[in-house]
C-alpha cells in the first residue's frame, strides 16, 4: 500500500512533505521497530539485546526517538536511550542506575522535558531531553526501600496535559486484584512540599483491573488507557473523562476495545480519529477512537510494549 504523504506547497511553498510512521518496541528481542500505519515497510531500526524496552516517544522537532529500557527489575540499571528516526546515533541520555524500571515515556515538547514512570522505583520522574536535571516529582514509596516489592505502589503509565500544568499516571496494583488506580497532580511540586508528601495528588479512578499505558484526547477531555487484567474488564482499552464527577456522579470507564493478549501500548492519531495498540502477544491493532473499524496491523512480532505514532519528514 502506498505511503500517505502530505504537502501544503500550494499555500506554503516552503512546507515539507511528511509521512506517518509507527515506532514500537519488543521487550523479548530488545528491538525498536518502524512501520507504516498499515503495517507495511516494517523495519528493525535498533537492536540492543534483551534490555526490556518499554516506553517510546517521537521528537519531531529534533528528529529523535527516545525510549526506556527497564533492565533487570531487581537491579538499579534502568535507562533512557535516544536515536535518530533511522535508528542511528544511539546514545544513553539517562544512564543505567539513574532510574530503576522506567516504563511509559512522554515528551513535553514545549519545555523540552521527558517524563516517565519508574515502576520498582515507585515514583514519577522527569529530565531535560538531553538527560540533564533528573528529578523525582511523585514518590509513592511511603518510605519503602527501592526496588519496591509492593505492587500497589508501582507507577506504570504516564501522560501530560502541559497547557493545564497536569500529569496523569497509573498504579496497576497486583495481577487481577482490582486495585488499579489513575491519579493526577500538577507538573510542578507545590512550594514547600516534597515528592513524598505533596498535597495536590488527586485519585481519579480506582478498582480497575490493571491499568497500564495512558493517552489523552485534550479537545474532548477524554483519557484512554490499556488494561492488562483478566476479561471481561481486563485486556481492554478503556476511555473515561479526564474530569470525573465527584461521588456517585462519576461515570464508569467505557470499554472500547477488548480481547487483547496482555495489552500494553497505546498511541492516538487524533487527526485521523484512530488509535494503535500493542500487546505482549505480539500484535499491533488499529481502531477508531470509539473502538469501531478494528484491524490487526501486525502479528507475531514478539512481546510488544510501547508504541508511538508520528508524522515525520518524508525521506
Amino acid at each position: 500500500m502506498a505511503v500517505k504523504t502530505t504537502k501544503s506547497k500550494v499555500n506554503n511553498p516552503t512546507a515539507k512533505a511528511t509521512t506517518a510512521r509507527l515506532f514500537f518496541l519488543s521487550a523479548s528481542s530488545g528491538q525498536v521497530f518502524s512501520a507504516n500505519p498499515d503495517g507495511s515497510d516494517l523495519k528493525v531500526i535498533v537492536s540492543e539485546g534483551r534490555r526490556l524496552p518499554d516506553g517510546i516517544v517521537v521528537d519531531t522537532r529534533a528528529g529523535h526517538l527516545y525510549w526506556t529500557n527497564m533492565g533487570n527489575p531487581t537491579a538499579n540499571d534502568g535507562s533512557i536511550e535516544r536515536a535518530d528516526f533511522d535508528g542511528k546515533n544511539v546514545t544513553h541520555i539517562v544512564p543505567p542506575g539513574s532510574t530503576f524500571t522506567p516504563k511509559q515515556l512522554q515528551l513535553d515538547d514545549k519545555n523540552r522535558k521527558l517524563y516517565w514512570c519508574d515502576r520498582e522505583g515507585m515514583r514519577v520522574m522527569r529530565a531535560n531531553v538531553d538527560g540533564s536535571t533528573i528529578e523525582t516529582l511523585v514518590d509513592t514509596s511511603e518510605g519503602d526501600s527501592r526496588p519496591g516489592t509492593d505492587i500497589k505502589k508501582w507507577c506504570v503509565g504516564i501522560v501530560l496535559d502541559v497547557e493545564a500544568g497536569k500529569l496523569y499516571w497509573t498504579q496497576k496494583g497486583p495481577d487481577n486484584a482490582g486495585e488499579g488506580r489513575i491519579f493526577r497532580a500538577n507538573l510542578e511540586i507545590p512550594k514547600g512540599q516534597t515528592p513524598a508528601n505533596r498535597k495536590d495528588v488527586e485519585l481519579l479512578y480506582e478498582n480497575l483491573p490493571e491499568p497500564i499505558d495512558l493517552e489523552l484526547d485534550l479537545a474532548n477531555r477524554t483519557m484512554y488507557w490499556t488494561d492488562r487484567g483478566d476479561p471481561p474488564r481486563g485486556n481492554t482499552v478503556n476511555r473515561a473523562s479526564m474530569d470525573p464527577a465527584p461521588g456517585n456522579g462519576k461515570k464508569e470507564p467505557q470499554i472500547v476495545f477488548d480481547h487483547l493478549m496482555e495489552g500494553i501500548g497505546i498511541a492516538l492519531d487524533l487527526k485521523g480519529s484512530r488509535m494503535f495498540l500493542t500487546d505482549l502477544g505480539g500484535s499491533i491493532y488499529s481502531a477508531n477512537l470509539d473502538g469501531s473499524n478494528k484491524k490487526t496491523v501486525l502479528a507475531a512480532e514478539g512481546n510488544l510494549t510501547g508504541i508511538a505514532y508520528a508524522e515525520i519528514p518524508a525521506a
